[in-house]
């Protein structure tokens, strides 16, 4: 049976009814909602990373009830409908691809990309009267991302390095500076430093290609991995509980599921 995206919003307007909605739903408002739009963003790329796309549409569809939530409340407030989304996304997109929907030509791929960057600057200077390059990042972007934005904004100007060695140099500067707070135990300043071993972490990557954030979920599926095979490893060598384990051992075992890896590939 095919669903339209009317009956969707009817479902919302039910759930959000006064009289006969659900109460969770009735109970939500912006700042409510805003954590599970982050949740089912994540869950989407989640998914992708993993290339299960029969659970795709699921996660695409939870997505957008999110949209329809927001849209929902900003219908019950007098601020903003459904298709006003659809129209302000339908103008942009259109606004910004002259290329594709007007006579506008652009030489190579690097024109193309600082004339996107060109109209979203000019939006954003219609919107409000910027103090800062670094406006418009919003903050409650996932660190990794946010320090890679910040980092593009600083390099239109040309605060950059030239290439990802000065940021591999910065990197070890930064390295040295998080083992001197270590040896202070100054926790304020171990806090700081190592937010800036972080950030240089990401320039390099930034520098180099590399998206930090997909970068560190791939390590994090890599360790997982490599953890859950060594408990498999020790358990079947008649090790049943890690804990008891001297150091020595479960790096041990960590070394040997690694090398089998290598053999693998």
């Amino acid at each position: 049976m095919a669903h339209k995206i009317d009956e969707l919003l009817h479902i919302m307007a039910r759930l959000r009814d006064p009289d006969k909605g659900c109460p969770w739903d009735l109970k939500q408002d912006w700042h409510s909602i805003a954590p599970y739009t982050l949740e089912e963003a994540h869950e989407v790329v989640d998914v992708i990373e993993r290339e299960d796309f029969a659970e795709l549409k699921s996660e695409l569809g939870d997505l957008l009830f999110q949209v329809v939530f927001y849209a929902r409340m900003g219908e019950e407030e007098g601020r903003f409908r459904f298709d006003d989304i659809v129209d302000a996304i339908c103008e942009k997109m259109i606004r910004r691809h002259p290329h594709v929907f007007a006579n506008v030509r652009h030489e190579d791929e690097r024109a193309l990309k600082a004339a996107w960057e060109a109209e979203k600057s000019r939006e954003r200077g219609e919107r409000q009267e910027n103090d800062s390059l670094l406006d418009g990042v919003a903050a409650a972007l996932p660190a990794l991302v946010r320090a890679d934005k910040l980092q593009k904004r600083a390099a239109r100007v040309g605060f950059d390095w030239p290439d990802a060695t000065g940021a591999m140099d910065k990197l070890l500067e930064e390295l040295a500076e998080v083992k001197q707070a270590v040896d202070t135990g100054d926790r304020n300043a171990l806090q700081d430093e190592l937010g800036d071993l972080l950030f240089a972490a990401v320039n390099i990557a930034r520098l180099l290609g590399v998206d930090a954030e997909q970068a560190l979920r791939r390590g994090n599926r890599n360790f997982e991995r490599r953890f859950r095979a060594m408990e498999k490893l020790l358990e079947a060598e008649g090790h049943k509980k890690l804990e008891m384990l001297e150091p020595r051992q479960l790096e041990d075992a960590w070394e040997r599921v690694k090398a089998r890896e290598k053999i693998n590939v």
